[in-house]
């Protein structure tokens, strides 16, 4: 009998592209571990998509916040949330934007809360060298331009590379 890959969704809004830029090297990571990477942009998923995944890394462009497309998106996704559909599900974020102090931790913890709505299990990044000068300890981060070191931070959440393989663990866990 096959074993099914685990399945990780990958689930973003971007615009002017640095958004995208992270999601190619969490893309990387997920299949780089073996994993079974369903790459969406906001305006192409659907919600089975957030169904038939067994992790769901969250992305958004820091514009003070998430943008509002993907909160509308969310928002009439369904009613996942009351019918626990996504519960213990494993789940992470990323972000990027133009400026370090304009509010990139917040992004992040608004793309958990939405996770955390539904009942997700969140996994973030432990902390590394790299970290002095890019991630955050609650998801894969850029400010102004990707570099090697966000390229690294973003890997290391989508699983598999260097040592961490934290989404695709947990999520590997939880589909067996």
């Amino acid at each position: 009998m096959a074993t099914r890959l685990t399945r990780i969704l990958l689930l973003y809004d971007s615009r002017g592209g640095l958004t995208e830029q992270l999601a190619d090297a969490i893309a990387e990571g997920v299949t780089g571990a073996g994993c079974e990477c369903l790459r969406r942009r906001i305006d192409d998923a659907t919600v089975p998509d957030l169904l038939a995944a067994d992790g769901i890394i969250l992305g958004s462009p820091n514009w003070s916040g998430i943008t509002g497309r993907l909160k509308e998106w969310f928002d009439y996704s369904g009613d996942l949330w009351e019918t626990r559909e996504l519960a213990g599900k494993v789940g992470a974020a990323f972000t990027a934007g133009y400026s370090r102090s304009g509010g990139i931790e917040a992004t992040l913890l608004q793309l958990i809360h939405l996770l955390l709505a539904h009942g997700m299990v969140i996994v973030g990044l432990p902390w590394t060298e790299a970290m002095r000068e890019s991630g955050s300890y609650y998801g894969a981060t850029a400010h102004g331009r990707v570099t090697d070191a966000d390229r690294e931070q973003a890997r290391a959440l989508g699983p598999g590379w260097r040592r961490s393989r934290r989404v695709w663990r947990l999520a590997a866990e939880e589909s067996s």
